[in-house]
């Protein structure tokens, strides 16, 4: 099987072929632990999320669709849900729980991946850094705790006494500003 593709493999893990789940599993495993340690700071953390990663695969009945975009990055967008929820569960079930990421150093571990895959993900690092630079101070505050903290809308309207319909509105201009110079970015 070390012969099959990424999306190949994901098909057959579909088809509940334990064979292909493991080789994903080897392919993939240091990428998804490297980047759960990093969103998480916790080592017991990371491998839970691991776990929940590679078991997500073999239940899921939607799959990878390789003309959205690389496995890689399909693989670590599940992967920092995952970690985001396994967040806030744990900060639910105790006090809060405090991830500070290096927000553009969670994207990979170069070590693991080809160098084209290596060379695109730094492209992109680099292109969500040129469009973050236009965000004012409470949009990038925003962003950073709904998507790296792990905060939901409710919880940053209540810690910043502030109407959620604000919040949202934020978001929404953020979010459009971001897209806006990733687009001009992409063309350019």
């Amino acid at each position: 099987m070390k012969h099959l593709s990424d999306a190949e493999l994901m098909h057959r893990v579909l088809e509940k072929q334990r064979h292909a789940l493991e080789e994903l599993y080897d392919r993939y495993v240091n990428l998804v632990y490297s980047f759960a340690l990093k969103s998480t700071r916790n080592q017991q953390a990371a491998r839970e999320v691991v776990q929940l990663v590679f078991t997500r695969l073999w239940t899921t009945e939607s799959g990878y669709d390789p003309l959205k975009g690389q496995f890689a990055s399909w693989l670590l967008t599940i992967t920092r849900n995952l970690a985001v929820d396994y967040a806030r569960k744990e900060r639910r079930r105790s006090t809060e729980i405090s991830i500070e990421p290096e927000q553009w150093e969670q994207i990979s571990d170069p070590r693991d991946n080809d160098p084209f895959e290596t060379m695109s993900l730094e492209r992109m690092k680099d292109r969500i850094r040129y469009a973050y630079r236009y965000l004012s101070e409470s949009q990038a505050e925003l962003i950073e705790q709904l998507y790296w903290h792990g905060y939901t809308l409710s919880e940053i309207a209540r810690m910043n006494n502030e109407p959620i319909g604000t919040v949202k509105s934020r978001l929404h201009q953020s979010l459009k500003i971001l897209r806006k110079h990733l687009l001009v970015e992409r063309e350019g």
